[in-house]
């Protein structure tokens, strides 16, 4: 890519996977600077790590979004380019046997959250933007305006286990109330379902019988910190290739998906 990347993040607590990328664009282990830091929680301790750089940082507040729609929903105000059917068709979060009344409602309250989010970044072009810590789902409505070139993602998300298992808000609890023996974390970039999209790279730890779910978080978080700093510098170095694969199943049924390859230096 030439020179440094510009990285945007989007945080919604402490932000430590957010530090553990700024240490090392500071450091010069990844080729890149960060650009501004983003969150829906106007508390989040991850905006402080970026004021203290001199970083750039905003506040989209989704809870006041939500509860203002939930208040009077005929005053709310939608983006204009918003086409309510498109997202629907294009979206994966849901379930078909979901109410379509709250479907219709999670994606418009995001979308005017998320175009907070699209102006507030004007400003700041960017090559990569993080998750480091986001605790909301995107969009077709974001995820479109972000990846703008065909097979060429540039959201990136850290998720607490071993995907394709465990997707959702809980990876190191679900993990552990599963019994399961290995834990890990998982790097991925996004796309239009719940930590589905294709994977870049991940690391496991093994669970003991006398860990608990404190101590595996512990074991877990020293390795995303690892982990999404490696997969950052790789995108960095450019060596991040997506690849559209077909599979034919025992059944006969052939299915698609996009996976990620690592170049070679």
């Amino acid at each position: 890519m030439g020179g440094k990347i510009r990285i945007g993040a989007l945080v919604s607590g402490s932000g430590t996977n957010l530090q553990a990328i700024m240490d090392g664009c500071e450091a010069g282990t990844i080729n890149g600077e960060i650009v501004f830091i983003g969150s829906d929680n106007p508390l989040a301790g991850g905006l402080d790590r970026g004021r203290g750089k001199g970083i750039p940082t905003f506040v989209a507040d989704y809870a006041s979004i939500i509860k203002g729609f939930k208040q009077d929903p005929d005053k709310v105000v939608l983006p204009g380019d918003f086409d309510l059917n498109e997202i629907l068709s294009k979206q994966t979060l849901f379930s078909p046997d979901t109410d379509v009344e709250k479907i219709k409602t999670f994606m418009i309250t995001r979308a005017i959250a998320e175009a907070k989010i699209l102006d507030e970044i004007k400003p700041y072009p960017f090559d990569l933007l993080v998750l480091a810590g986001f605790m909301r789902n995107l969009t077709p409505y974001f995820i479109d305006r972000v990846h703008t070139v065909p097979h060429k993602p540039r959201i990136m998300n850290i998720h607490p286990a071993l995907l394709p298992a465990f997707p959702g808000v809980d990876g190191y609890g679900d993990t552990f109330r599963y019994g399961c023996k290995v834990g890990g974390c998982t790097v991925h970039f996004v796309d239009y379902g719940e930590d589905s999209g294709p994977i870049i790279g991940q690391k496991s730890y093994e669970i003991l019988e006398d860990d608990t779910i404190e101590t595996i978080k512990k074991k877990g978080l020293a390795l995303e910190w690892e982990l999404y700093s490696e997969c950052v510098k790789l995108f960095a170095e450019n060596r991040l290739k997506t690849e559209r694969i077909s599979y034919i199943l025992k059944n006969g049924k052939t299915i698609e998906r996009t996976v990620v390859k690592i170049t070679t230096p």
